[in-house]
């Protein structure tokens, strides 16, 4: 019985490590900046992550055979290090990368004296491993509210909670009717008399601290992350921004407000549009000043 099992966790790890997706991103000789032409390469290669449930990333330094040690492992984790930050900028969560290690040299090995250079090039490069969550057993599902189960009604709390004065700091609004278009962080035109209505009661009720959380679409295959008009992978923050700058305009004090990114992190499921989507939560609220 035991062998049967060893044998059945040799073929989960196999299949596992055949599910892996790489990339590999290549420098010019004593640099860690990293070449323009391999940034489009790297932002493509991410943008097609967007499907995949990531498990965990690993990232690995290397150098061509010239150079100290000591120097090559220096230069092997700088360039590790870019490839982390640019994945983090371009909206991979950051715990995700469990290893970010520079390797020093790659041996050079030699078939043709005329390859040299080539082989030296491909060499000074960074490999990138994306494992995929392994499949976990389905738990038995506790029963969902109405509102979970109907992703286009309001949370626990609405606005109305706020007109009310019934809010607290950890409750949390999503702004139902606000709706973002996909790839964009501004609103669609159906929204905007929701969002002024929503403005002029935050001016009224001055005494709530909060912080805005913009979230981008969560469903398979989507693209909702690039901001086409930036062209930036920071679309979640760019939709709390887009709010954060409204809301300052309408007369709201910047100081009663934070906003933040929070990628795809929280899917409402049903239809797309419920997870291009605003929530407020609330930080802070002061004693009526009357």
């Amino acid at each position: 019985m035991n062998k049967v099992l060893f044998i059945l966790f040799l073929v989960t790890i196999s299949v596992y490590s055949q599910n892996e997706i790489t990339h590999d991103v290549y420098f010019d000789t004593d640099k860690y900046n990293v070449p323009l032409t391999e940034e489009n390469r790297l932002l493509l290669f991410i943008s097609e992550l967007d499907s995949v449930d990531i498990g965990k990333v690993s990232i690995y330094g290397f150098t061509d055979d010239r150079g100290t040690r000591a120097y090559n492992l220096d230069l092997s984790q700088n360039r590790a290090d870019a490839i982390k930050e640019m994945f983090a900028g371009y909206g991979i969560n950051p715990d995700l990368i469990t290893n970010v290690d520079g390797k020093g040299i790659i041996l050079l090995k030699v078939l043709n004296e005329n390859e040299i250079n080539k082989i030296r090039g491909l060499n000074r490069k960074v490999e990138i491993i994306v494992s995929p969550k392994l499949p976990e057993k389905k738990e038995r599902k506790n029963k969902t509210t109405e509102a979970e189960e109907k992703p286009g009604k309001t949370l626990e709390k609405t606005i109305e909670d706020l007109t009310n004065g019934t809010l607290k700091k950890g409750d949390k609004i999503r702004l139902d009717k606000i709706y973002f278009k996909t790839n964009y962080s501004y609103i669609t035109t159906e929204s905007r008399k929701t969002l002024e209505n929503i403005a002029e009661i935050l001016v009224k009720h001055d005494t709530v601290y909060f912080t805005i959380q913009g979230h981008v679409c969560c469903t398979q295959m989507s693209r909702d992350a690039i901001d086409k008009k930036t062209k930036k992978r920071n679309l979640s923050v760019a939709r709390a921004h887009y709010i954060y700058d409204y809301l300052a305009r309408k007369g709201v004090d910047k100081r009663r407000m934070k906003y933040v990114g929070l990628r795809r992190k929280f899917p409402l499921g049903g239809a797309p549009k419920f997870d291009r989507r605003v929530e407020i939560l609330i930080t802070y609220v002061a004693k009526n000043k009357s």
